[in-house]
């Protein structure tokens, strides 16, 4: 998709297709369309086509950044259905031009998103060309250096997200450990400043990481510990990102119900949405020394599958009393925290679709924020809400600990309970965070929106790539803050 900033007025552009937007269903300004509209009963609601005189008129809401995404969003799936190759639309300018010209571009980027690989019938699209006139819906004047800067920006991180939902979207025929670790292969080499390295189960068995292994024991696919890292010249911060990669989780042992095994091919979109994070950071040219640590591996079924009862002795010395063998993202993510905090981070953010509870509670859209460090949690959120993503806090609770006591080992990987079983699965994790980057640490639960079996805003049915914009977000916020 082609976007263009023209310093001509809306009438002075050619193009094939005009977007007229009505703003809080006020028509009285279009007298011209007044019977147009009263035939085709338009409210202000929606979007109504004038192939006549090739306008499509579409609602926005308000001048929020939501509501700019989403209704570019609905004028490009509308219009997308016509063989046209270009459309033209005035400037829309909220509090920030910057984030309001990110907000318009992820809007487009995000309706034009589809996963046909494997339909038979593909439906070609025509539309390769948006021209964005300066005149401003409003009248109102803006930095066009600060316009340039959205549409860039708003490309690199809708086009890392879409890339991101491509790898969740991915079948897991297909997509592998030794595919994920192709695909950062991949990356680094098509991002000269990624640097990307592979360890295979014989380094994974050097460094004891037992958990990791103990998950991957009945699966045909050996598993891959995946570090990808970029580094600015003047890096301001050290970011570690953890990842959640399992490829397909059958639930082992603890097999899951048929229903419930259906869209685990997108319980790797952690380490999806890492590589997506490290994409955007890299072609954003931060000021940053950024790492991502993938666990890829899967959940599978055999004789020598881990088993409830089974102690595993993790790489950080604790030891773990299995109890579910389909609670395995936290046993992955323990080994691979440890392996990461011995990169001295000065922030380090797991990210795992982790439990269903966390969907029982906050529905299928809102990711979880967790961890120690209040005001760190509270400034992710803060942030988070400027990206489009939803996020709540979860805190955490000391009574909550006593459910993952074992018996038998330092901790249980499941909680006796079932209440607060988002929070437990966090608490889990808390064991293997050493003290000293305790407050440096947030858990990210994306087990919601990572991938929902229905179109929802502005995202298409599948993999919404969770996780890549807040983090972004909050990076580029973490910047501006060190200035």
């Amino acid at each position: 998709m082609q976007f263009e900033l023209s310093n001509k007025k809306l009438n002075s552009i050619k193009a094939d297709f005009e977007l007229v937007f009505i703003q809080n269903k006020n028509l009285k300004k279009f007298s011209k369309e007044k019977d147009f509209f009263k035939l085709n009963n338009f409210q202000g609601e929606g979007v109504l086509l004038d192939t006549r005189n090739q306008k499509l008129f579409t609602e926005l809401k308000s001048l929020s950044y939501e509501d700019i995404r989403l209704s570019l969003c609905n004028a490009y799936k509308n219009l997308e259905k016509l063989n046209i190759k270009s459309i033209k639309m005035p400037s829309i300018i909220g509090d920030c031009v910057v984030r309001s010209f990110i907000s318009l571009t992820e809007g487009i980027l995000f309706g034009a998103y589809k996963f046909d690989k494997y339909k038979s019938e593909k439906k070609a699209n025509t539309l390769k060309k948006i021209i964005i006139s300066s005149e401003e819906l409003n009248g109102k004047k803006f930095n066009l250096d600060e316009a340039k800067l959205g549409l860039e920006r708003g490309q690199i991180l809708a086009n890392a997200t879409n890339f991101t939902k491509d790898i969740v979207n991915e079948i897991p025929e297909i997509y592998t450990p030794l595919k994920m670790a192709e695909d950062a292969k991949k990356l680094a080499k098509e991002n000269k400043n990624i640097t990307c390295k592979i360890y295979d189960e014989k380094f994974l068995e050097k460094e004891k990481m037992n958990a990791f292994l103990a998950v991957n024991r009945a699966s045909i696919h050996p598993p891959r510990l995946i570090h990808l890292s970029y580094k600015a010249k003047n890096s301001k911060k050290r970011i570690v990102f953890v990842g959640k990669g399992l490829t397909y989780d059958s639930g082992g042992l603890s097999l899951k119900p048929s229903d419930f095994m259906l869209t685990m091919k997108a319980d790797k979109s952690g380490a999806a949405a890492a590589m997506g994070i490290i994409k955007a950071v890299s072609e954003l040219n931060l000021d940053l020394e950024v790492h991502c640590i993938l666990g890829a591996t899967e959940n599978m079924i055999g004789g020598n599958a881990y088993k409830p009862d089974d102690v595993l002795i993790s790489r950080e010395g604790v030891s773990i009393e299995v109890r579910n063998t389909d609670a395995e993202g936290r046993l992955v993510l323990a080994d691979c925290l440890s392996y990461a905090q011995d990169l001295k981070p000065d922030l380090l953010i797991d990210m795992a679709t982790l439990t269903g509870a966390c969907v029982v509670g906050l529905g299928e859209y809102t990711s979880a924020i967790m961890g120690n460090n209040e005001g760190l949690q509270n400034e992710f959120y803060l942030s988070s809400k400027k990206s489009g993503e939803y996020t709540t806090i979860l805190h955490f609770n000391p009574h909550l600990k006593e459910l993952i006591k074992s018996n038998i080992a330092d901790v249980s990987n499941t909680a006796s309970s079932r209440y607060g079983g988002a929070i437990t699965a966090g608490l889990f994790l808390d064991k293997f965070i050493r003290k000293e980057y305790k407050d440096k640490w947030l858990h990210l639960d994306i087990a919601g929106p990572a991938y929902v079996e229905k179109a929802w805003g502005y995202s298409s049915f599948g993999a919404s790539g969770a996780g890549v914009r807040m983090c972004v977000n909050f990076l580029i916020h973490l910047l501006r803050k060190s200035k």
